[in-house]
């Protein structure tokens, strides 16, 4: 497993190893102990999948705010997405800055978010499905919701016209939210 650091402290993206041959591939996509090799002691006890039928469908931006906050490690099995994460842990040296990467099912990569991060993503391509383990249960109490095109952020998602859920349409901006993550020199 090969660890890349992101410009906001915590957050890193994940290489597999990957063997493959005339018959395909293989790879670990989790292993506690592979995970530790590279600093990540994180305990998931949650597996979900989302599918989105057509490009440019966005979800997002989403947290879970304390108690019921979440880590995430996010996977494209299918297709490709721009996989975005915003450090809202005020004190952290990265405090407000945004990150995206491209996930796809052909590069592998996985995206390590920890506690105290907006996240979400668009689909590039049509028939996507990711794939994302979490470190604490879904809380309906403690789901927050923050506008994708929030100007404080000021998120290029390379689409016009993205398709939204219900629910995201009517998303707060981030100033106008309740979510209050603190930085812990820890969290790195």
């Amino acid at each position: 497993m090969k660890r890349i650091d992101t410009p906001l402290q915590g957050c890193c993206i994940l290489e597999p190893k990957v063997f493959g041959d005339a018959r395909g591939w293989f790879y670990e996509s989790y292993s506690r102990r592979a995970f530790a090799d590279v600093g990540i002691e994180t305990e998931f006890i949650q597996d979900n999948r989302s599918f989105s039928a057509a490009a440019g469908t966005l979800r997002g931006l989403h947290c879970q705010v304390d108690p019921a906050a979440q880590t995430k490690l996010i996977t494209c099995v299918r297709g490709a997405i721009l996989d975005v994460v915003v450090d809202v842990r005020e004190g952290s040296p990265s405090y407000l800055r945004c990150f995206a990467a491209e996930l796809t099912a052909e590069n592998k990569r996985m995206l390590y978010i920890p506690k105290g991060f907006l996240h979400g993503f668009v689909t590039k391509t049509d028939d996507v499905e990711v794939f994302y383990k979490v470190d604490a249960f879904y809380s309906p109490d403690h789901d927050r919701s923050v506008r994708f095109d929030d100007p404080q952020f000021a998120i290029d998602w390379g689409v016009e016209t993205p398709i939204l859920s219900q629910k995201d349409t009517q998303n707060v901006r981030f100033c106008d939210s309740d979510i209050r993550f603190f930085y812990d020199k820890g969290d790195s």
